[in-house]
């Protein structure tokens, strides 16, 4: 059997399960979407949104790139975030990384891979703007991981530089940001950051918006 039939046979399976629990299971969320968290994640096959959360379809709204990155030039993932603070109305907005990331290990090295230099560069970035800490952690796994959590932490905080999202928190009082770490090796997420709506890190990138 080629190797992509197996997953049309296991979407049929995955089908015959949910209706075998709830007649009614697609019908339910054919109609409309309303999740309540956005969920900006690596494109890591190791990391599904779904499945490590235990959530359903209809419950997360989710964009995925290398290395969890929010980007103020990306298009794609800034026309995601829009639609889901203004249209979706999200009450959270979650930044998930992951140890043993493989767009950080790269951005680590001076490896050349062409295009995606491009996008790397942003993770260094990073490295610069904490390289006292990490040139001050013994070069191999910890500053990796640690470069991992500044990652997070620090696209989190480009979430609040976001127009959109601050005008979100001055009308409606959301969304909340949080910035999560998986580890490949327990399955577990650990909550490294939150940031509560209205609590701008930096105020040189708070807008004043008219009444």
């Amino acid at each position: 059997m080629d190797d992509y039939r197996r997953l049309l046979l296991n979407n049929r399976a995955w089908v015959k399960d949910k209706l075998d629990l709830r007649p009614d299971f697609f019908e339910a969320t054919a109609t409309e979407q309303r999740p309540e968290y956005l969920w900006i994640g690596c494109s890591d096959s190791r990391v599904p949104a779904e499945e490590v959360t235990g959530t359903h379809p209809g419950e997360l709204f989710v964009h995925r790139n290398v290395a969890n990155m929010v980007v103020h030039t990306d298009f794609n993932m800034l026309s995601v975030l829009q639609y889901a603070v203004e249209i979706l109305c999200v009450k959270h907005i979650i930044v998930c990384g992951h140890y043993g990331c493989g767009g950080v290990r790269t951005a680590l090295s001076r490896r050349d891979l062409g295009l995606i230099n491009k996008w790397l560069r942003h993770i260094k970035d990073v490295y610069r703007f904490h390289s006292t800490e990490l040139d001050a952690i013994p070069e191999g796994q910890p500053r990796f991981d640690r470069l991992v959590e500044l990652n997070v932490i620090e696209q989190v905080h480009h979430l609040a530089d976001i127009s959109f999202v601050q005008r979100a928190w001055r009308k409606h009082q959301r969304p909340m940001l949080h910035g999560w770490i998986y580890d490949l090796h327990t399955g577990l997420i650990n909550d490294i950051v939150k940031i509560d709506p209205g609590d701008h890190p930096h105020d040189i990138y708070e807008y004043d918006f008219e009444p």
